[in-house]
């Protein structure tokens, strides 16, 4: 491609960028799924760039969007089964009436159970539980328990090459580029960044909202 036709692909993804991104926000009101803005976009910005779809269909990473796709299938029926709103239960009713507990507790869990599964249904399982505790203890300071959440949904992620969907990505991309790098490899450095992380994310609440507060 020329520098100029370079340009011109440039300016069109974004702008289909920009669309695709206005009707991912209003997606509610357009009456449309996000998974089906997605694919518009995608076409749209085939059509408009002109480009061999085949040339294209050879750089997608087939591979891993099969695996994101039987990963929300078996999230799914975790999810539709109530497995994580049991275990979310019950990691609730074991620390009820601590803050503490119930906020490290959150904290470890969140970031165990998103090194196995998606974050995204745990956290939405998690939610309506977190709120409830929050308006129950009335206090400024339960707002620790959104905190614990957000930090181990997002710090477990680390952990494993299945517990967040960059690092799925990456292991993708590095395979294509002729640097595959294992499961076990991937773990074997993720399970310390996680772990040290999460165990600074615990100092951190514990200074902020049981010792400072």
């Amino acid at each position: 491609m020329t520098p100029f036709a370079i340009r011109v692909l440039l300016v069109i993804s974004l702008v289909v960028l920009v669309v695709v991104t206005a009707a991912f926000v209003l997606h509610t009101v357009l009456h449309l799924e996000p998974a089906v803005v997605a694919l518009l976009g995608g076409l749209l910005l085939l059509v408009l760039s002109r480009l061999d779809a085949a040339a294209v269909a050879k750089d997608v990473e087939w591979p891993t969007l099969i695996f994101f796709a039987g990963l929300f299938v078996m999230v799914g029926a975790l999810v539709n089964t109530g497995v994580i709103e049991m275990i979310s239960k019950a990691a609730t009713e074991a620390v009820d009436g601590n803050l503490l507990l119930a906020s490290i507790g959150f904290l470890w869990g969140s970031a165990l159970l998103s090194a196995i599964v998606d974050n995204i249904p745990y956290v939405a399982t998690m939610s309506p539980i977190v709120a409830d505790l929050v308006a129950a203890d009335g206090t400024g300071q339960s707002q620790v328990l959104w905190w614990s959440l957000a930090l181990g949904a997002d710090l477990g992620g680390n952990a494993t090459a299945v517990g967040a969907s960059a690092n799925v990505v990456v292991l993708g991309l590095a395979a294509s580029a002729g640097k595959p790098i294992s499961f076990w490899t991937f773990t074997k450095y993720g399970l310390v960044v996680a772990a040290v992380s999460v165990a600074m994310s615990t100092l951190y609440l514990w200074l902020r909202y049981f010792v400072i507060a």
